[in-house]
């Protein structure tokens, strides 16, 4: 019986099939000349080409254009083109699924270049698209480097539940979840919902994951989180990705030293796993940078990640602001959150595209959860920020202490009763531990360099669109 292999294992060990008889499969990149096929099936970036026989019927050959899907057996040969080492010189073909030329002038599987939001407009076919494609493969190495360093460091995978009944940050909108007709069922009892109360698709899994953390030391979550608010930028998702690591009796230092190595770990492991695609996104990427995609990412592994206060961060910014005449569109003050202008600006031209960590954020504009300082006004936060997208983690070392906890949900006009089983985990054992959230599509999209952050997920959810 004859063997199948993907285009990928035959292009990696071209010499050890070379006379060999195979079979492949795959969809038609381009037809030239009525005899020579490039051939991909969406293992590699690379294609193979296929030099049909001269015995091939007219009937089948009329049915090749590009987008046909097609089974092919023949003999590997050293290719006499110098674009390719081997090809397939053919003995049979099987065609499983041609495509109209009407058809195929309308969509983008048409042999030219289309913009990325075309792309988009017919996302159910841009899998076959090579941009594409070289993302996915990548985002599947992110996904797999992640999980890879967390079993090598003693974490345990937890799955933590999408519906909720809390908003874990206290703030921000949420998408509702009920079988009710609210517009009907009036007044609305919720005891009658299908829950029999007011139920969520979450927004985090860090809350369920740090009561998991108390019992087995290290944990983190990975799974699709769900935010109701209208941002409609290149950076934002409204269903995405995230990451969620919770460590027992970790404190802030080596919560940021964690988070720092894990980041390391990933884009090494991708600049050694995705080498191929990486390329061809780098040269196919056009912008006007100072660093290529590949240098962008090297520099990440080169230089320590730098660590500076909130405080620090703000005194750097009124400076540079007088000093070289900068004029922010948002003021710079102590006490309001940092914008994505000031924290570029750090990342980008301050440190000179070199990682930033700011840490002991003001109280009052983060999260209740976050351990209170000794001074009262600040949290033990941090924040990791990337040249050209900025924050990409966000983290904190979490308030072990039940009365200081009881305070900030209070202070932050949250029900303490819907939370009672998380106030509880402070009274049963509690524990200094810490952890931070990673937005995966973000990540994703800094190592692919996409503009936009609609691109490295397979089918985007952005307000006004759920298409697909």
């Amino acid at each position: 019986m004859i063997k199948k292999y993907s285009i990928k294992e035959l292009l990696d060990q071209g010499c050890s099939f070379l006379n060999k008889e195979v079979l492949v499969e795959g969809w038609i990149r381009s037809f030239r000349y009525s005899i020579f096929i490039i051939l991909n099936d969406g293992s590699t970036i690379k294609n193979l080409q296929i030099v049909l026989s001269k015995k091939l019927e007219k009937k089948i050959i009329k049915k090749i254009t590009i987008g046909t899907s097609i089974k092919v057996i023949g003999i590997i040969k050293k290719s006499i083109g110098v674009k390719q080492y081997i090809e397939l010189k053919s003995s049979n073909i099987i065609i499983y699924g041609s495509i109209n030329s009407d058809i195929l002038q309308k969509s983008i599987l048409q042999p030219k270049k289309h913009s990325l939001e075309k792309l988009r407009e017919q996302a159910h076919l841009r899998f076959k698209t090579s941009i594409f494609s070289s993302i996915m493969r990548i985002r599947h190495y992110i996904a797999f480097s992640i999980h890879k360093y967390f079993h090598e460091h003693g974490f345990f995978y937890l799955h933590t539940p999408i519906i909720t009944t809390s908003n874990c940050e206290g703030t921000g909108k949420m998408f509702q979840i009920t079988t009710m007709d609210l517009k009907n069922d009036y007044p609305i009892d919720y005891k009658k919902d299908f829950f029999k109360c007011k139920t969520y698709l979450s927004v985090s899994g860090q809350l369920e994951a740090e009561t998991a953390s108390i019992g087995l030391g290290k944990v983190y979550t990975f799974g699709p989180v769900f935010r109701a608010e209208n941002s409609n930028t290149s950076r934002h998702l409204s269903e995405f990705w995230m990451i969620e690591p919770e460590i027992a009796f970790y404190h802030l230092d080596e919560n940021m030293n964690l988070a720092e190595n894990f980041l390391k770990f990933i884009i090494k492991y991708i600049l050694d796993n995705c080498m191929e695609d990486l390329l061809f996104l780098n040269e196919n990427i056009k912008k006007c940078k100072k660093n290529t995609l590949l240098e962008k990412l090297e520099l990440i592994l080169k230089f320590p990640f730098q660590k500076i206060s909130y405080t620090k961060a703000v005194e750097i910014l009124n400076k540079e602001e007088k000093k070289n005449k900068i004029k922010f569109h948002h003021s710079v003050l102590w006490g309001e959150d940092l914008q994505s202008e000031h924290e570029l600006y750090l990342v980008n031209n301050y440190f000179n595209r070199v990682p930033v960590i700011v840490f002991d954020y003001p109280s009052c504009i983060k999260a209740f959860y976050m351990r209170v300082n000794k001074d009262k006004k600040t949290v033990r936060a941090m924040d990791i920020l990337f040249p050209e997208i900025g924050e990409i983690i966000g983290g904190s070392q979490r308030e072990e202490r039940y009365d200081m906890l009881l305070k900030r949900i209070k202070d932050s006009n949250i029900d303490k009763n819907k939370l009672w089983w998380y106030l509880d985990t402070r009274i049963f054992g509690s524990v200094p531990h810490s952890g931070f959230g990673l937005g995966f599509d973000r990540l994703v999209q800094f190592i692919t360099g996409m503009n936009n952050i609609r691109d490295v997920i397979p089918f985007p959810r952005t307000p006004s669109n759920a298409e697909f």
